[in-house]
């Protein structure tokens, strides 16, 4: 089992979480993915979040990724993975074994 701390610097998203839990993955919330081309902070934000994670040799998702922009983006930025609707929108349970299978 993989624990993951979800939506990462918003909310109740806690850096004492860090040292409380043994958190396998860290998701950067999707506020910060959201215009990084416009929004430099954001940038900023993320390398920082990328760099933190990567202290406490964490996985990083980056969530809610939508334009190949943004995917390339996150890569360059280090994350390791991404999710959000460029992959795909939520489907149903009984379609997602199709899905993974069809790619």
């Amino acid at each position: 089992m993989r624990l993951a701390l979800d939506d990462f610097g918003t909310g109740y998203s806690s850096l004492s979480y860090l040292q409380k839990f043994p958190f396998h993955i860290l998701k950067i919330d999707k506020s910060f993915i959201e215009h990084l081309d416009v929004h430099h902070s954001n940038v900023k934000i993320v390398k920082a979040i990328v760099a933190l994670a990567s202290s406490f040799d964490l996985r990083i998702i980056a969530e809610g990724v939508e334009t190949i922009d943004e995917m390339h983006a996150v890569t360059r930025l280090g994350a390791d993975a991404y999710q959000g609707y460029l992959m795909s929108k939520p489907i149903p349970q009984d379609q997602f074994t199709e899905f993974v299978a069809s790619h």
